[in-house]
């Protein structure tokens, strides 16, 4: 069964033949006992598994650079750069985080059930991020293919130069949202205190509907209507250098 498992063996009903079920042991880990340290190369070790993080006290880089279908959840407030370079893993964190959670997200997911601090899923490349309270400045900085639903309202300045990916804001947004923005699809349900450079209101399509339905059901959202919610996208007149844009850049 491998470490950290535990096996049970059934037999089907009428078929004759034995079927093995198997349950992965729940391992808890006490960082106020152990050094964060250990618990990353704990992580880090595993293939797979689940794990309880309790006491974090607002420790930083818990569960950062997972390689593992692994599932992680943090009971309390995390600090700077929780459950970055995450690939494969779900990581939930029952409480608040930092600065940089989530940044340069590769797969898998990472929940947040209270607030995120700045620069919420930054660089991201894939998976996604959920966050059920509100996000500070910068959510989705330079993403690249992360997608970020976020169920309150976001900070100034969020998805600055977002490459890819989708930034959906259940609540309001601050200044500059979307400034220099290439292709992310960003669907705003609130007040948006105002537009980056290059960044415009753009119709929603049935297909983006579609898209926004899937993102906003993924994150638990489904109480939501996509027919609330606006899109923005860019106006891309900034791709390339143009004299007449100069104040812009």
């Amino acid at each position: 069964m491998g470490a950290g498992a535990v096996g049970r063996v059934r037999v089907g009903e009428g078929s004759g033949r034995l079927s093995v079920e198997t349950e992965v042991e729940l391992e808890t880990v006490d960082l106020a006992a152990t050094p964060l340290r250990e618990l990353n190369q704990r992580l880090h070790d595993a293939e797979s598994g689940r794990f309880r993080i309790v006491n974090p006290n607002g420790a930083h880089a818990v569960a950062c650079g997972l390689r593992a279908p692994l599932d992680v959840e943090i009971l309390g407030h995390v600090g700077y750069y929780c459950a970055g370079m995450n690939q494969h893993a779900h990581v939930r964190v029952r409480g608040n985080a930092g600065t940089g959670l989530a940044e340069n997200l590769m797969s898998g997911s990472v929940v947040v059930e209270g607030n995120a601090s700045q620069s919420a899923g930054a660089t991201g490349r894939g998976g996604l991020l959920v966050i059920h309270g509100n996000a500070a400045a910068r959510c989705g900085i330079s993403m690249k293919g992360i997608d970020i639903v976020v169920r309150g309202s976001i900070g100034h300045m969020s998805a600055f130069m977002a490459q890819r990916g989708c930034l959906v804001v259940c609540g309001d947004t601050g200044d500059a949202l979307g400034d220099s923005l290439y292709e992310a699809h960003l669907y705003v349900r609130g007040a948006v205190a105002g537009l980056g450079a290059d960044c415009v209101e753009k119709p929603m399509r049935d297909h983006h509907a579609a898209e926004l339905q899937s993102l906003l059901a993924r994150a638990g959202f489904d109480d939501l209507d996509p027919s609330d919610f606006r899109r923005y996208g860019s106006a891309r007149r900034l791709y390339n250098f143009a004299v007449d844009n100069a104040g812009s850049y």
